[in-house]
């Protein structure tokens, strides 16, 4: 009889029988399933399964069929994990759960993240498992941020202690016994008083109080994991430096147990390798703690307590007290507790640490304001809209956090080898023992240990485990203090295989709101008058453009006179009695319409059009006053960075609504490469296959609701930081800021990162594929060299050293501040699309 196994689900979406008949037939209908039970009074089914479950196929069946299956996911903070193959014996230990759906093991935040399946996996299981496979875990609240800083400094220190008195307690060791083998006159000096015997046992005294004391980690987790089928980085110290230290006992104590001249002892391997391998963790520690630097300095923007305004009264209260509503009182120079609105009195606020923006933003009534950032030297009131978890500094850190856990394809194949890295190591150990007992020189058994313990405790996965994550921690917590925040980890190498860069235009790469840009005055009229005339007419029309003529008169503080028999013609425009004149503001077919003379206006008004502005006719009591213009100007920096984005050997492309000629004109001016125009609000999507065609992998940048769906579509959606909160959620990317050089820093810290993780892959995988033959004993048949087990403990510690301070490079990561103009570029290719 066929073994059945269980599968339980919590279903979303189900509602009636009809919901409950739809979730049957679709599970009822996979193959592997002998049946289902769904219950709809607890939104539950049973799924029973005839040999091995399938989980994610019934996953999928039921997202298909609109009732998906919920799941939760959680964080846990792993202990013990030493070196990538601890990586991948928790990830297989996790991910053979069934319900379990997605499990993502982070070495250098010592984390797991695991998605699974409400009502089929519980937290309980997940520890269980964890601490089975030897690996014992911890549930991470979901709202807090552990500071690896503080763990890791905590960490280090204990290793500092631990490190110097096993030094202290080998130094004598190694004096005796290289000292004796190196310096003659030591070697009398010894025979010449305590006697080598007696040498030998104060060696003996001296290494077992270093492996008992200071090194007993790595003999409590090394031979469990030994044991238990799944030997790490500890089980290769532990069986090497065991090695040399059980044979120098026999040489000791129980020499006739060994052939004649094999009698030695290598209490100094075991001893000094053991002192080398902790000063290896205490570095790796500290290395480790500066990885997350940047988590610490977000951490350190939190403010500790706020001043909240209680009645007549202003009392100082914890900022975890603060609730939706409450008005806080901010003083010069304090740190803002949550996220609000003004309410009260004006200041200019530091926003740099979260914008990366020098300069101090004014605050007004009505404006936003943001925890974390400083107040200057006003003083203002506002109301608390974002508090704890939700406020935007906390968001921040949580998607710094997710970023830097996140596996990143590159890993996959890492992963894969490490796995099976040490017991091949263990297994070449063995070999290599096995060929020198066969083919090397007397003494034989003498040769034969040491290269064993060589190759044990050379091999160093920990610089694979810790290539890529390190680089990652470092490089997108270096991009989150520039303003880039890579919400989803692995944009971080799609970046690199990113072809063109698609604009959306307004917004983005213009201001995003109508400025006035040109007056041209038929003779005989002065400005202010008209630009007060025109502005008086304008303020009762809500229109953009009628926004960007009155904020045109105020910003001149132009005052505005009263109007009358004020009238809106749709298509054609605006027309009012000011101060006893007639005023018309519009199309030329409404001053047309009104008999109005043009007077030759109208050639100006194709250069501006040519131009990307939008031109307006005025006249007073029937005669041609001016042609003003209208645009969405240029921000200051779009140009330098599509010049940037083309030293990167990236091509540009510019997706609008406006009309083809406006778009050509923008386009041209700023170098654009390609412009597809005339698009309406749900055609984006659509130009962006367009461009893809060639297989070119797309990169596109916006900030409206309407960019969201091209934002998600695209191979990585980068979203404007002002823009809105949906099409932030669509992006794998966040610029903090308004400043499109952002767009260039996360190119830049996209490729620096990639290089570093490619140089630390190198490296590792060099080091080992180069040092483990050499400690095996490769080079002593050509040139008599037989590496040391000091050495090769000194060079595993180094190994994994060198990667952590690889990584760390990256904090010197500058912001790219392209500073050059570009010449006159060619004219843009116009894509003609029939875009819906």
């Amino acid at each position: 009889m066929i073994a059945t196994k269980d599968l339980k689900l919590s279903i979303e979406g189900m509602s009636c029988a009809s919901c409950v008949g739809r979730v049957e037939k679709a599970i009822n209908g996979l193959d592997v399933v002998e049946d289902a039970t769904i219950n709809l009074a607890s939104e539950t089914a049973v799924v029973r399964f005839t040999g091995d479950v399938d989980t994610q196929i019934v996953v999928d069946t039921l997202a298909e069929a609109g009732y998906p299956a919920r799941t939760l996911s959680a964080v846990f903070q792993i202990e013990a994990m030493t070196c990538a193959s601890c990586v991948g014996r928790v990830d297989k230990a996790l991910s053979a759960i069934v319900g379990v759906l997605d499990v993502n093991v982070n070495l250098a935040s010592e984390t797991a993240s695991v998605t699974y399946l409400d009502g089929q996996v519980s937290i309980s299981d997940l520890l269980r498992v964890a601490r089975e496979a030897g690996y014992p875990a911890k549930l991470r609240d979901a709202d807090a941020t552990v500071d690896m800083g503080a763990r890791k400094e905590v960490e280090a220190r204990d290793l500092a202690r631990r490190t110097s008195l096993a030094a202290i307690l080998a130094l004598p060791v190694f004096v005796l016994e290289m000292g004796g083998h190196a310096v003659p006159l030591i070697h009398e000096w010894i025979g010449a008083t305590i006697g080598f015997q007696l040498s030998w046992i104060v060696q003996f005294v001296l290494t077992t109080i270093v492996l008992a004391g200071p090194g007993r980690g790595f003999y409590l987790k090394g031979f469990p994991a030994l044991f238990r089928g799944a030997p790490d980085m500890n089980s290769l110290v532990a069986v090497g430096t065991s090695a040399a230290y059980v044979f120098s006992i026999v040489a000791t104590f129980l020499p006739f147990l060994l052939p004649d001249g094999t009698r030695a002892v290598y209490y100094e391997a075991a001893a000094v390798v053991v002192v080398l391998i902790l000063l290896g963790r205490f570095l790796e520690a500290r290395a480790k703690g500066r990885t997350g630097e940047a988590i610490r300095k977000l951490l350190g923007l939190q403010a500790k307590t706020a001043h909240v305004v209680r009645g007549d009264d202003i009392v100082e209260i914890d900022v975890d007290q603060i609730i939706v509503g409450d008005i806080l009182a901010v003083r010069p120079g304090e740190r803002l507790a949550v996220d609000g609105e003004v309410t009260q009195g004006h200041s200019y606020v530091d926003e740099s640490m979260i914008t990366g923006e020098p300069v101090p933003v004014a605050k007004i009534e009505g404006a936003s304001v943001t925890g974390g950032t400083v107040n200057g030297t006003g003083a203002f009131r506002f109301a608390a809209t974002r508090i704890g978890a939700d406020t935007t500094l906390a968001q921040i850190i949580r998607m710094v956090e997710e970023a830097q856990g996140t596996k990143l394809p590159i890993q996959g194949l890492v992963d894969r080898i490490t796995l099976w890295f040490v017991p091949a190591v263990m297994g070449l150990a063995a070999l290599t023992i096995l060929i020198w007992l066969i083919f090397g020189p007397d003494p034989a058994l003498t040769y034969a240990l040491i290269a064993g313990v060589s190759v044990l405790i050379i091999a160093c996965p920990c610089a694979m485990g810790l290539a890529t994550p390190t680089s990652i921690m470092v490089g997108t917590g270096r991009a989150a203090e520039m303003g880039v925040l890579f919400r989803k980890g692995d944009a971080l190498q799609a970046l690199q295989g990113v072809k063109i860069v698609a604009f959306d235009k307004t917004g983005t790469l213009t201001e995003g709101r109508p400025e006035l840009t040109d007056v041209n005055l038929a003779q005989g009229f002065d400005r202010n008058e008209l630009l007060a005339l025109v502005a008086a007419v304008e303020m009762n029309s809500e229109h953009p453009i009628a926004e960007a003529i009155v904020r045109a008169a105020k910003n001149e503080n132009i005052d505005l006179p009263e109007i009358e028999e004020f009238a809106s013609i749709t298509g054609y425009g605006v027309q009012a009695l000011v101060s006893g004149k007639m005023v018309l503001v519009g199309a030329d077919r409404f001053l047309v319409r009104e008999g109005v003379e043009l007077e030759g206006l109208d050639q100006i008004a194709v250069e501006f059009g040519a131009k990307g502005k939008t031109p307006l006719y005025v006249a007073i009591d029937g005669k041609i006053a001016a042609i003003i213009a209208v645009s969405d100007p240029v921000k200051s920096d779009a140009k330098a960075v599509v010049s940037a984005l083309h030293d990167l050997g990236l091509q540009v492309a510019m997706l609008t609504g406006d009309n083809q000629r406006t778009a050509d004109s923008i386009a041209q001016d700023m170098g654009i490469d390609y412009v597809v125009a005339e698009l309406l609000p749900d055609g984006k999507v659509a130009a962006l296959k367009e461009l893809a065609q060639g297989g070119e992998k797309i990169a596109f940048v916006g900030d409206g609701i309407n960019d969201a769906p091209a934002l998600a579509h695209a191979d990585v959606g980068i979203a404007i930081g002002t823009g809105t909160d949906v099409a932030i959620e669509a992006a794998d990317v966040v610029l903090m800021s308004g400043d499109l050089r952002g767009v260039i820093n996360a190119f830049d810290v996209s490729m620096r990162t990639m290089r570093n993780i490619q140089q630390n892959l190198f490296w590792a995988f060099a080091y080992n594929t180069a040092l483990i033959p050499i400690a095996a004993g490769a080079l002593y048949p050509a040139f008599g060299i037989l590496l040391s087990p000091v050495l090769a403990g000194g060079a595993m510690a180094l190994s994994s050293v060198f990667v952590l301070s690889n990584a760390l490079r990256l904090r010197m990561i500058r912001p790219k501040v392209p500073d050059h103009t570009p010449m006159r570029a060619p004219a843009a290719q116009t894509l003609k699309m029939e875009v819906a």
